[in-house]
């Protein structure tokens, strides 16, 4: 009897050995996609309307303040459709005024997402009247808004940059007076432009630092260079992305 427990036992054993042992459980965490923001929905268009400080004298094109707003829209995944520059260099407010009134023909009725308009150091440089200014200046303001559908929120007037903080400036007159007469002209537009409740976008501190900062200046000593455009679109893309955002 004690023989065949024993026996028994060992085949018990292993019958034990011989079976395979359970995998180990594991779990895994299910892959979860990152998040990304999804494009934004709106097709922007950008109508910009200057001088020389839009048309990007100094720069190349590219590089010029309308094209850097473009791209600094498409790096936040904004769909921009384009941008239409209408600008000169050398160019008062009548003759913006006669250039827009030009093309109408190529413009035609369209509306804007955005319009930009920055002008008037030519009315300064060249001593033209200034009640003229204002008055210009108040329906170039009006023709923006229309061209951005009467949504006054849409559009962004540019303080003019103060040329007297450049090596050009520094060598033409009085550099004193110079600051003084844009500082009247930027007043003015500023009171006209909060009057219509559109986008104030002030460059011309920045403009004023061309002297400590010779890297903000273009080649030809005058006009503002690249980088300074880019400094510019620092204070105005917040405006920008909180108007896209409504």
């Amino acid at each position: 009897m004690r023989l065949f427990l024993l026996f028994f036992l060992v085949l018990l054993a292993c019958s034990a050995c011989q079976k395979e042992a359970a995998p180990p459980t594991t779990t895994t965490n299910p892959v979860v996609p990152p998040v990304t923001n999804p494009p934004h929905l709106e097709r922007i268009d950008i109508l910009a309307l200057g001088d020389s400080y839009t048309k990007g004298q100094g720069v190349t094109w590219a590089k010029n303040f309308p094209n850097q707003l473009t791209d600094a829209l498409k790096s936040e995944q904004y769909d921009v459709a384009g941008v239409y520059v209408i600008a000169q260099t050398g160019w008062r407010t009548d003759q913006l005024k006669s250039s827009i009134a030009s093309q109408a023909n190529v413009i035609g009725d369209s509306t804007f997402s955005l319009v930009t308009l920055c002008i008037g150091v030519n009315n300064q440089y060249q001593n033209a009247d200034f009640e003229i200014y204002k008055k210009e200046f108040e329906q170039l303001l009006q023709t923006a808004i229309e061209r951005a559908g009467g949504r006054t929120d849409r559009v962004f007037v540019l303080s003019i940059p103060d040329w007297a903080y450049t090596t050009y400036g520094q060598n033409y007159g009085n550099p004193a007076t110079i600051s003084q007469e844009i500082d009247q002209y930027n007043a003015a537009n500023y009171e006209i432009a909060k009057g219509y409740e559109v986008n104030y976008v002030q460059v011309t501190d920045i403009s004023r630092q061309g002297l400590a900062r010779p890297e903000f200046v273009a080649g030809d000593g005058l006009h503002p260079s690249a980088l300074q455009y880019t400094e510019w679109l620092k204070i105005m893309m917040p405006q920008v992305r909180d108007v896209l955002k409504k």
